[in-house]
């Protein structure tokens, strides 16, 4: 499978790899069981017959060794250097490219690179090179804004994938002016030092306006905005339904159910009742809304959703991935409004596990009773009184009894919970950024968390069940050099972890940091150290949160995964089983939609990244010279980046600023430590800042301590030299001569 295969690569490109037999191998990826054995030993075989990985002595896995040329993609890094990743991996692993052989190359650029150097280290060579030709460029149309400089037009490029701004020829041809934003078309790129060459596609508008800002974040991370009259027409025609009980399906509008969710949401995915049967053991009802009903595979409508892939939500802007007729309107299951819905019904024993053979699959028509948003119900587990009815509030408080149940046997089970920061913004009506809050982490979110979780493995557990091929979330384990390098982090923190990043060792040590100045970095470290879940039909299960077998089924409204379950369900439901010999997708169709959404989903969310820098930096634009408490998030050679508590803004501080000190760099532990005073910096340390500038074009925001770490009155005074003659040449002649003369005269004796 392409997934597993990535995961071998990946292992096996690792510089601190050591070659290791195949079953040695298979037992570090986690591959346990004999089904996972047979698939491991099958896809070696297939990635040696290709030419990716090569047998060394002793039959021991490695990879390919390089050859003088290398073809692969280029990355930059925050310094002033990149590496070429090779197409085919070989042992010898990525070049090093410094910033003056570069040659021109933006990151993800596909080139072709010399080896212009080779350094032995251990079994490995550390390869530098040059990039001798660009074969494919990444990123040919971008934003920016329009400035003229000495009677030249050119373009300043958003964010810092350009290292350089653009020339113009004439941009009044599309009507621009100064400190426009504008979407151009790369003619020549940068080079070195050289500006590009660009010609303007649009002009968006002024610059550092709010819907400017959206509508470029748009264009540069390429999302899909708006619909095409097709898909408006089918969704409009979709939404011509009328709400009954058909033929396969369960009238249970007069069931009590409620939905919660965030205040600005309108999108409502999920509704949940709660019932106790003859034994009073807890029966939850988890109600998804019915989108396959409205959807039809293979229409305008799925095919524009599966390009999509997923919903973005922007700062106060949502790009839907289907009609907002559909996605706000006839699926979305608001309060005493008739709507279609699958449901799930899981029995619970009195300690929260699933009672088996009992979870049911239906076909609903729903009513929603109440719609309560997260402060709504935190605010009534808390003992206040709303204008809801008293069947709401014993509702909501049996949800929260079985959620807490439900909680500790996952957390006994093994799943990781992390506590890092959340923040939302809060912007005026021009869409400026005027505040910022930390996110609401009230415990109804958790209630809801865990009860979609619930939901997303009941269905898989059914899908497992008739082995067929089917779209999972996959979260693979800490591969064993980044459980290794957790392990030395945890270590420099003062406590001990086994490197072998097993749940409980984590949870222990996420428990022990909790409420301490060590809980910021421990909880970064242990995210950094963990893989991306990503969607595939690869069962390797959610290393998070211990699950076997899971799935996304609860979001149809806006994941396309989502809604690939629910098709699978309506096929379950009609006829009683699943089988491959149905008309569902291929695994190998499967592998491809995982690699497609889930690219989906991470520029979803890059460019929700990007768009709140850029609208928190306008607004800090205008406090340079205010503090900001920061934490300590990475620490490099040059110095530190530090994150800002309150917007979760980043910026770099160099070391020079710190205190006058000589700063030696502990890429083990991560630290910086002046060689005089002693002084060590560490992720999580916490740090006063002052905003010294800001550059809105490049996200650039420079950040100065308020006071240096190391003043010179806390530096040790330097040893004094052995001879006192030293310093002074003269004294220092006189001196060696004297001794020659006594011992000539000892010799003469």
């Amino acid at each position: 499978m392409k997934s597993l295969k990535n995961r071998i690569l990946k292992f096996v490109k690792n510089s601190e790899y050591s070659p290791v037999t195949e079953k040695e191998l298979a037992e570090m990826l986690g591959a346990d069981d004999k089904q996972q054995r047979e698939q491991f030993s099958e896809t070696v075989r297939k990635m040696l017959e290709e030419g990716l990985l090569d047998l060394g002595k002793n039959s021991r896995i490695t990879l390919p060794s390089s050859g003088d040329v290398v073809k692969g993609t280029f990355r930059s890094t925050r310094q002033e250097f990149g590496f070429v990743s090779p197409l085919i991996a070989t042992r010898d692993g990525d070049l090093r490219i410094e910033r003056h052989n570069i040659n021109g190359a933006c990151d993800g650029d596909t080139v072709e690179a010399k080896v212009i150097r080779r350094r032995r280290k251990g079994k490995k060579f550390l390869l530098a090179g040059k990039i001798t030709k660009v074969i494919e460029r990444a990123k040919t149309t971008s934003t920016g804004t329009l400035y003229k400089n000495e009677g030249r037009w050119m373009i300043v490029p958003d964010g810092n994938f350009f290292k350089a701004p653009f020339f113009v020829d004439d941009p009044k041809i599309k009507g621009a002016k100064q400190e426009d934003k504008v979407y151009y078309e790369v003619l020549k790129y940068p080079k070195d030092k050289n500006f590009g060459k660009a010609v303007i596609i649009e002009v968006i508008g002024r610059a550092g306006l709010y819907e400017t800002e959206i509508e470029a974040t748009v264009k540069n991370f390429e999302l899909r905005s708006g619909f095409d009259e097709k898909c408006r027409n089918q969704a409009r025609k979709c939404a011509e339904v009328d709400f009954k009980p058909g033929k396969g399906y369960e009238d249970i509008r007069s069931k009590e159910l409620i939905t919660i969710d965030p205040d600005t949401a309108k999108d409502y995915d999920d509704a949940i009742s709660l019932e106790f049967d003859e034994e009073n053991n807890p029966v939850l009802g988890i109600h998804i809304a019915d989108v396959s009903r409205f959807v039809t595979e293979g229409s305008a409508l799925d095919e524009e959703a599966g390009l999509r892939g997923n919903s973005v939500y922007l700062p106060g802007r949502v790009l839907p991935m289907l009609p907002e007729v559909l996605s706000n309107g006839v699926c979305s299951l608001q309060p005493h409004q008739p709507r279609f819905a699958k449901s799930v019904y899981i029995t619970y024993d009195k300690r929260g596990r699933v009672v088996k053979n009992k979870t049911k699959y239906a076909n609903s028509l729903i009513q929603s009773s109440a719609r309560l948003t997260y402060r709504d119900a935190d605010r009534m587990l808390q003992g206040e009184k709303l204008d809801f009815p008293q069947e709401i509030n014993k509702l909501l408080r049996d949800m929260d009894m079985l959620a807490r149940r439900i909680e500790k046997r996952r957390e006994e089970d093994g799943m990781i919970h992390l506590d890092l920061p959340d923040i939302d913004l809060v912007l005026n009506d021009d869409g400026e950024v005027v505040d910022a809050n930390p996110a609401d982490q009230s415990y109804p979110h958790t209630i809801i968390e865990m009860f979609m979780v619930e939901a997303n493995e009941a269905v898989a557990r059914l899908l497992e069940s008739f082995d067929i091929p089917f779209i999972r979330r996959i979260h693979p384990d800490p591969d064993a050099f980044s459980a290794q390098r957790l392990a030395d982090f945890v270590s420099v923190c003062g406590m001990k972890m086994p490197p072998s990043a097993d749940r409980e060792s984590l949870r222990k040590i996420l428990d022990k940091v909790r409420g301490t100045g060590l809980e910021y970095a421990v909880n970064n470290a242990v995210l950094r150290s963990l893989q991306k879940a990503v969607y595939s039909p690869e069962n390797i299960g959610h290393y998070a949160l211990a699950s076997r077998h899971y799935t996304h089924f609860t979001s149809p409204i806006r994941r396309y995964a989502d809604l690939t379950i629910h098709r699978l369900l309506d096929k379950y439901l009609k006829e009683g089983r699943l089988s491959e010999k149905m008309e569902i997708p291929s695994e190998q169709d499967l592998v491809q939609l995982g690699t497609h959404i889930s690219e989906t989903e991470d520029k979803a969310e890059n460019a929700e990244r990007d768009l709140k820098k850029v609208l928190v930096l306008q607004m800090l634009e205008k406090k340079v010279g205010e503090t900001l408490e920061c934490y300590v998030c990475g620490v490099v050679r040059k110095g530190i980046f530090v994150q800002c508590k309150k917007f979760g803004i980043e910026g770099f501080i160099p070391s020079e600023q710190l205190g006058p000190d000589r700063w030696e760099f502990h890429e083990k532990s991560q630290t910086l430590t002046g060689q005089h005073s002693g002084v060590r910096v560490r992720i999580g340390l916490e740090i006063d800042v002052t905003i010294s500038n800001v550059v809105v074009p490049i996200r650039q925001i420079t950040l100065l301590p308020n006071e240096p770490l190391v003043k010179k009155t806390e530096l040790k005074p330097k040893h004094e030299k052995k001879h006192k003659f030293k310093a002074k040449t003269k004294d220092r002649r006189s001196y060696t001569q004297s001794r020659k003369r006594r011992k000539s005269k000892r010799k003469s004796k």
